[in-house]
């Protein structure tokens, strides 16, 4: 058996047995890497060297009462969130030579739970995108087939867990760049409630939306993950002052008489025969278990993808002004005036689909469109997360597909933005409600995953966890893993 088919559990008791070290499982790492990352890509930055020192350094540490789970363990770590001195491009032109000075909430925290930092993962460009073909360096692919996107934006984060590259990794998920990437490579991807994980240190791409979570092999892993980065930050305005409760002490594996709503317009038009079957399955065997299982409505869901594209492009137009060529990243040479820097900085630093959701989201806020279109999508916004809340009142989770289908070939979808936002149908409602949700794999399809989606009440993520590992334990498709 293989180091990454260890839960954290055991790694940790390995490491404190000594049957292993923290420099074994770096090494595995970079074996693995090497190894298979031709295939997969999910890398755009490596930091060997930084690694193996801060391995070797906590081998060399003396006694092991202050380690936690997370020690010694190799993690990746999504392209915009800030890492002191390892270049943060955002996979994009604009900031290839940007060094932060400072780290992120999320890997200060990870530094003290004592992990250690392989590298930075690749991913669309300023997360715009659900394929991870908006890199502007190179796309990623999907470990259980090449010809196929693992999804986006939070594409490496994914594929390089299910390839076996780390133990674990963390994403951001905008409106749904976690879990849809999660489902693609057939691995547990986890979006907290909007403001459990600090955002400081993430590049902003719709602040209101965006929120940093954990991809991981299955379930207990990423309640151990998310225990060590949840919590209040005060650099963070958005953050929430609340008690983190013990996550890992909610994996009881037990859901007799929960509540479980199935909205019956997750499981309508578009969504692939294969995966409404495996999906209903998977209800079948949370009946099994003693769950209730009754079909509800969320009816202003059909609104969600306009809702939020109007959202999110429109907070994108506003964040990604500070990207200008004058303070940090790329500045275009030979510019004439000061109005041409940041022209053709802008021009040559921003690729095709982040253009299209500035402009668009410019459009939305100009004047005399203001009233037509943003206001308009804030208050359909409110709508849809009453309608998660009047559910809420009768059940204890949501669950349906994660996404319609299972991934979709490389370039199928390049010149058809439209279809490609429409992926996204699913897990957007999520984000505009700012509610927790977890993907975990029910299934396979012509040999690619598909995900099961459990959407929980705010700060209620020990009930989708609990959910998730009770539902994980009956099966065995997160053992499963793909052959490269």
């Amino acid at each position: 058996m293989s180091l990454f088919d260890l839960r954290l559990q055991e790694l940790h008791n390995k490491l404190h047995s000594k049957e292993i070290t923290v420099s074994d499982l770096v090494d595995a790492s970079y074996k693995r890497i090497a190894a298979v990352e031709d295939k997969v890509k999910a890398f755009l930055t490596l930091d060997e060297e930084g690694a193996r020192h801060t391995a070797k350094a906590l081998d060399e540490q003396s006694g092991s009462s202050a380690r936690g789970l997370l020690f010694g363990l190799p993690v990746g770590i999504k392209d915009n969130i800030v890492t002191e001195g390892l270049t943060t491009t955002c996979a994009s032109q604009f900031l290839r030579n940007f060094n932060p000075v400072y780290d992120a909430t999320v890997v200060t925290k990870l530094k003290k739970a004592q992990s250690v930092t392989i590298g930075k993962l690749n991913m669309d460009e300023f997360a715009m995108g659900g394929s991870n073909e908006n890199s502007s360096f190179h796309p990623t692919y999907n470990p259980w087939n090449q010809e196929y996107v693992p999804g986006g934006s939070s594409g490496g984060s994914a594929a390089a867990v299910a390839a076996g590259e780390v133990f674990f990794s963390l994403g951001s998920d905008t409106g749904g760049s976690i879990r849809q990437p999660a489902s693609y490579c057939g691995i547990v991807g986890l979006k907290p409630t909007y403001g459990l994980v600090s955002r400081f240190g993430l590049v902003a791409f719709a602040s209101s939306l965006d929120q940093i979570g954990p991809l991981t092999k299955n379930v207990e892993d990423s309640a151990y993950l998310l225990q060590a980065i949840a919590g209040h930050d005060p650099m963070d305005s958005t953050s929430l002052n609340t008690d983190i409760p013990d996550y890992v002490s909610a994996l009881t594996g037990d859901v007799k008489g929960l509540r479980v709503a199935v909205p019956k317009e997750y499981f309508g038009q578009g969504i692939d025969p294969k995966v409404k079957d495996a999906v209903l399955t998977a209800l079948k065997v949370l009946e099994a278990q003693g769950a209730i299982v009754e079909e509800v409505s969320l009816p202003h869901s059909e609104y969600a993808v306009a809702t939020y594209y109007l959202l999110a492009s429109s907070e994108a137009s506003s964040n990604l002004a500070r990207f200008d060529g004058v303070r940090y990243g790329v500045r275009a040479e030979n510019p004439k005036n000061l109005l041409d820097v940041y022209l053709k900085s802008r021009s040559e630093g921003f690729g095709d689909e982040v253009k299209r959701r500035i402009m668009l989201g410019t459009y939305a806020l100009s004047s005399g469109y203001y009233d037509a279109y943003y206001l308009k999508a804030q208050k359909v916004r409110t709508l849809i997360k009453r309608d998660f809340d009047q559910v809420f009142e009768q059940y204890d989770v949501i669950i349906g597909p994660t996404v319609p289908t299972t991934a979709f070939k490389i370039g199928s979808q390049a010149n058809d933005p439209l279809t490609m936002y429409l992926n996204d149908i699913l897990t957007i409602p999520v984000n505009l409600a700012g509610v927790p949700a977890i993907s975990v794999p029910c299934g396979f399809a012509d040999g690619l995953p598909i995900g099961l989606q459990i959407i929980g009440k705010p700060l209620d993520e020990s009930t989708v966890l609990r959910v998730a590992h009770a539902y994980e334990q009956q099966t065995d498709f997160h053992k499963q893993r793909p052959q490269l």
